[in-house]
């Protein structure tokens, strides 16, 4: 199933773990968003964001498994879930699925801070600028109605390292 992954670090080699999760999908990439620099928020006394969006497609995996490799991923890296919106080596998020909704508290889909997140809408408008979140409508449209200040917040750092 194609999935769309978001990225995201503030600890340690930023960079080199997301980096990890791209290596790690190989083939199944089909396409990375450049690296941008985000504001934290939430617990916004910590280190900034490194953040990517890739798109992913494997017909061997379903949403249960793109889970599941990312929190894989995540534990690899050493990620600590101490605090809610704190500081992490490494985020996972899946954002959507291809044709998939979930109301599970495990994996709601799509994911519902994603229309609130430049971090997440402005990488992912870079790779697919005509997606459409499920029950939200088109990700540009999203993106334009985030005030100038969190959009502000997302700077674009570097190409995405291969």
């Amino acid at each position: 199933m194609r999935a769309v992954l978001s990225l995201g670090s503030n600890l340690g080699d930023r960079l080199g773990h997301l980096k990890s999760v791209v290596d790690f999908f190989g083939p199944a990439v089909v396409a990375v968003s450049s690296v941008y620099e985000t504001e934290p928020w939430g617990v916004e006394d910590q280190p900034d964001f490194l953040n990517a969006v890739c798109i992913v497609d494997d017909p061997a995996r379903d949403e249960w498994a793109w889970l599941r490799a990312g929190q894989s991923l995540e534990a690899r890296a050493g990620r600590v879930r101490e605090v809610r919106w704190g500081p992490r080596t490494l985020d996972v998020d899946v954002v959507t699925v291809d044709g998939v909704r979930s109301d599970d508290p495990e994996l709601l889909l799509p994911h519902p801070g994603t229309p609130d997140r430049a971090s997440v809408l402005i990488p992912w408008m870079e790779i697919e600028p005509d997606a459409v979140l499920p029950g939200h409508g088109p990700i540009r449209e999203l993106l334009e109605a985030r005030p100038e200040s969190d959009r502000a917040s997302v700077r674009l750092l570097q190409s995405f390292p291969r």
